[in-house]
């Protein structure tokens, strides 16, 4: 009996295989080209899904009302649209631990919350970009208020470029927001609006917090778009972005030269560092031009690379120095030497020296067609004697 029952349900099983084989197989149920199995497909396979509120979120310390329906809303938006247009978020990642690292600690420095960060990426991306208004960089900074905040703007150079020193002008401006209008989110609020437009929305409204404003469409969803940048980038695993530690942009190691005699050739100044034109203008997108002529009594640092792009050739025998750069040194060895032995030819102390090219250590090798500032006299006394020879 018991052997019996065991046969039939065997014969089951067999049965039920096989309908499931032929039923799989069957191109009146199986076949993609007709577009109810593909869309059953679809269904099966692909899910978009609604986003899990926080129960709180903060903005700068300050705590924003989430049990206004409304205001929730407005965040939700912002939240999906930063969450589902994933090939941004992504590359948003990627940039974060390249910039961050430079933007952080101004942000610290003046006192400025960390979360300040994140008006930079919804501003810009975190690229130099230039708006059809003619806000430029980083923090979208219009010539004016860059000028304002101690920035040179002019034919030759830009430092909205330039990311560090446009953060330290967007700090500037945020502390004199905030000691305005007594409130980081109100501060945020002016960065996108002006503080003179946002004083007369205040006012008028009789308001006292951005979140009673009723304002144009932009600086309504502003500060909601941070905030949802914000819980994106520091939660990504929570909003299906994954991604591994090499996937993520490093910020190559570099030294920086400083300049305070006009460049007149660039392409020349990069060939003399071992860079190509176009690395220099990468490190250093605040240079405007193919020269830096008009210095005005500034000084400027250049940054350059120390490894990881590929050099132009370099002849040493062709490099041509002329009276606007007599700071620069060429050196023309057959051999590599220590620093100290290349000093000690020159007569030149190494702790002068080392102040003046910050690259180098007292370990480091001299090799042929090196480029080193080194003092005036010496670089004239050296110049004459290879026209003499």
């Amino acid at each position: 009996m018991i052997r019996s029952k065991n046969i039939w349900i065997l014969l089951g099983i067999v049965a039920l295989s096989q309908i499931l084989i032929f039923g799989v197989n069957d191109p009146a149920t199986s076949d993609p080209n007709r577009d109810d199995i593909y869309h059953e497909h679809f269904k099966r396979n692909y899910g978009i899904y609604t986003l899990n509120i926080p129960d709180e979120i903060f903005f700068a310390g300050e705590r924003v009302p989430l049990e206004d329906l409304e205001i929730m809303e407005r965040f939700d938006r912002e939240l999906l649209v930063n969450t589902y247009w994933q090939s941004n978020g992504l590359l948003l990642i990627k940039r974060t631990k390249k910039y961050f690292p430079i933007i952080t600690p101004i942000l610290r420095k003046y006192g400025v919350p960390e979360d300040f960060k994140y008006l930079a990426v919804a501003e810009s991306g975190l690229q130099n970009i230039v708006s059809p208004a003619g806000a430029t960089g980083f923090w979208q900074l219009m010539k004016a208020a860059a000028q304002e905040n101690d920035l040179v703007v002019n034919n030759e150079v830009d430092e909205r470029y330039h990311v560090a020193k446009a953060t330290e002008a967007a700090c500037k401006y945020l502390l004199e927001a905030y000691d305005r209008f007594g409130s980081w989110t109100l501060a945020a609020a002016s960065y996108n609006m002006g503080m003179n437009g946002l004083e007369k929305q205040l006012e008028r409204q009789e308001a006292k917090s951005y979140y009673d404003l009723t304002l144009n469409s932009e600086t309504a969803r502003y500060l909601f778009r941070i905030m949802a940048l914000k819980e994106v980038l520091e939660n990504p695993d929570d909003h299906g972005f994954h991604f591994r530690e090499k996937d993520l942009y490093p910020y190559p190691a570099t030294y920086s030269l400083k300049v305070d005699t006009p460049i007149q050739n660039l392409a020349a100044f990069a060939r003399h560092h071992r860079i190509s034109y176009r690395i220099l203008k990468v490190f250093n997108p605040w240079l405007r031009q193919a020269y830096l002529k008009d210095l005005d009594g500034q000084s400027y640092w250049i940054e350059i690379p120390k490894e990881g792009f590929v050099v132009e050739s370099f002849d040493p025998d062709t490099v041509h120095l002329d009276s606007s750069e007599q700071r620069f040194l060429r050196v023309i060895q057959d051999i590599e030497l220590p620093l100290d032995s290349v000093l000690a030819q020159w007569d030149v102390q190494i702790d002068a020296f080392l102040s003046w090219n910050p690259h180098l250590d007292s370990a480091s090798q001299i090799y042929r067609g090196e480029m080193f500032y080194v003092p005036e006299p010496l670089v004239s006394a050296e110049l004459k004697e290879e026209e003499q020879e």
